[in-house]
This record gives C-alpha cells, sequence and structure tokens, in this order.
C-alpha cells in the first residue's frame, strides 16, 4: 500500500505522492488524471485540494528531493511556496534533516525547519527564487512596457498600479483599497487573464493586496490553474517584493513581513544580495491526513481503493493559531 499526506500552507491545500517509494513512478498522463481526480471537489477525497506535490528522485547536485506541482486542472506549475514547505517538513521527517535543497522546475532551493508557529503548528522557511522583471520571463506582451513596476495599465484596469514578477511563477499585483479587495474586479480580471487573452498567453497569477501598516499586508490570489486560493506561497512572496519596491517608506528589506492571507499568516523576508533579490516565506506545514491506496490503484485513479484515512489532529492546533490572529475586516 502506499500511504498519501493531505496537507496544507495557510490552508493552500495538497496530497504529497512521495514516488520514490514506488515499484513503477506514474507517467505523466497518469499523474495528471490521479490529479483531476483526487482534488475535484465532487468526486476527490477530502474534499478535494489545489493540487498534488509530487516527491521524486532529486535532479541537481546537492538536493536530496525534487518536488513537482500538479494543479488541480492537470497543469503543471513551476513552483509552490506553500506547497513546498509541507514537501520540506515531509522530506526532513523523512530523512531526519532540518536544513536542505529540494530541487524544484527552475532551481534548487534551500529550505530550514524552523520553530513552531504556534503550539503544534510546525512551521519551515522556504527560499523563493529566481527572481525576473523582464515581460518575457512571464511571459506577457501588447502593455507597452518591457517590466511593469507599479505602472498604469489601462488595458487591464482602469485607475489601479500594476508590478509584475516572476518568481518564478508568473504574478500581477496590485495594491488596492479595502472597498476594491472585496469588489469583484480580482475574479474577473484573474478569469480573463486565465483564458484565451491578448496580454498573458499562459496565463499569470493576479494578487490584489492591500496595506494594513508597515510591514504588513493582506494578500488576496485568483491562481492559475486553481481559480481563488486561501494562499499562495509564491503570491504572497512575489507581493512582498512589489511592496518594498513601490513603497519604502511601510517595507523593510532584510526584516520580517506579516502578510495575512484568507487562509491564515505567513512571514516574509526580501533580501537583496549580490544583485539579485529573493525571499523568504516562513508559515506553517501542516499535515491534516493520512491515507492509504494500492499502487495499482494509484495508477488507475481508483478513489474507490482508498482506505485507513486518518485524521493526524494537527488542524485543530492550526485553527486555534488563526483564531488568534488579529481579526480584519476583509
Amino acid at each position: 500500500m502506499v500511504e498519501l499526506l493531505k496537507v496544507h500552507g495557510s490552508l493552500n491545500a495538497f496530497f504529497i505522492l512521495d514516488q520514490t517509494k514506488l515499484t513503477h513512478p506514474l507517467t505523466d498522463p497518469e499523474l495528471v488524471a490521479f490529479t483531476r481526480k483526487i482534488t475535484d471537489p465532487a468526486t476527490g477525497i477530502l474534499g478535494g485540494a489545489d493540487g498534488v506535490l509530487v516527491v521524486n528522485q532529486p535532479t541537481r547536485a546537492g538536493a536530496v528531493a525534487e518536488m513537482r506541482v500538479i494543479n488541480a486542472d492537470g497543469s503543471e506549475a513551476s513552483m509552490c511556496g506553500n506547497g513546498l514547505r509541507t514537501v520540506a517538513r515531509y522530506v526532513a521527517e523523512r530523512d531526519q534533516l532540518t536544513d536542505f535543497k529540494i530541487d524544484t522546475m527552475n532551481a534548487s532551493l534551500r529550505v530550514r525547519q524552523q520553530d513552531d508557529f504556534a503550539a503544534g503548528v510546525p512551521a519551515f522557511a522556504v527560499e523563493i527564487s529566481p527572481v525576473k522583471f523582464a515581460n518575457t520571463a512571464l511571459p506577457y506582451e501588447n502593455l507597452g512596457h518591457q517590466r511593469l513596476i507599479d505602472d498604469l495599465v489601462p488595458e487591464l484596469l482602469p485607475g489601479l498600479r500594476f508590478t509584475a514578477i516572476a518568481v518564478p511563477n508568473p504574478h500581477l499585483i496590485s495594491f488596492v483599497s479595502k472597498e476594491e479587495l472585496a469588489g469583484d474586479d480580482l475574479g474577473e480580471l484573474g478569469h480573463r487573464l486565465n483564458t484565451a487573452n491578448p496580454y498573458f498567453t499562459d496565463g499569470v497569477n493576479v494578487n490584489f493586496a492591500h496595506i494594513l501598516g508597515h510591514n504588513s499586508l493582506f494578500v488576496r490570489t485568483f491562481e492559475r490553474g486553481v481559480g481563488f486560493t486561501n494562499a499562495c506561497g509564491t503570491g504572497m512572496s512575489a507581493t512582498s517584493l512589489a511592496f518594498a519596491l513601490t513603497h519604502p517608506d511601510q517595507a523593510d528589506f532584510d526584516k520580517p513581513l506579516n502578510v495575512y492571507n484568507p487562509g491564515g499568516m505567513v512571514k516574509t523576508i526580501v533580501h537583496h544580495q549580490q544583485g539579485q533579490y529573493w525571499i523568504e516565506l516562513i508559515g506553517n506545514a501542516t499535515f491534516t491526513h493520512t491515507l492509504e491506496l494500492s499502487e495499482e490503484a494509484l495508477h488507475q485513479a481508483d478513489l474507490s481503493q482508498v482506505n485507513n484515512i486518518n485524521e493526524t489532529g494537527e488542524q485543530t492546533n492550526y485553527q486555534q493559531f488563526v483564531a488568534g490572529l488579529p481579526k480584519l475586516d476583509f
């Protein structure tokens, strides 16, 4: 039998599948079929999820594992910050490590165990990089800019300023009022830019952020391949960098930022070293359930064979942590 984990970072929920423990790893079409099935709120398990995190053998020297991110719609993301924290915890416990590197699509990223966020809420810090600003890195076109840094973009929405950053996932960011954050524009723009459009032809993650105070933000994300999500780790990281770049009087480099989201809160630290930007994302790595499935059923995406579903009890601890956060009227 193969053990799967249901996990989340800031309620950005996933299933972890460790393919190093399989006799025969799934093919890519099998991974897509399995992901679409298990993450679907109607046909999946435990209410579905935002994607499947696949743990493989490392592909680069110095790393101990590889993480692939298969979104709920079957597309593959180059990175997932919330997911990487949970994979980091899984690998740390599997291999008895506290500070190591995990391969992602574009880079080997450092991950480190942190002090618990709260009682019974394990936390990990993960590196978010590389950072790119050029339109070709996201990519986008037909917007009259080779890069967007706090620019008016009338082709998208009137009156709002946008910043575009690849980390390496592509992110479009706007700092907005509370009223704009609660309105319909984020959903409408996110849907428009993630269907056929002349601007972001590969789609883009769209983030609306409201500044709460010095080094403090609330971020809401429409995620490519997912839609509205409780939190997006790379989105909060890219938005933190945009905050520090465009509001230098309100955000500091090399100091923790509190970034709130619909699923809870993380901390980020924005760095600029040797001419390069990178972000440290620190937050919970919660395991909510374990479940078992035969390898044959896994290859066939036959969820009728799932058994031994057990709660870990960690979700109660996380809910208590969230209940203790400042109340925000969003």
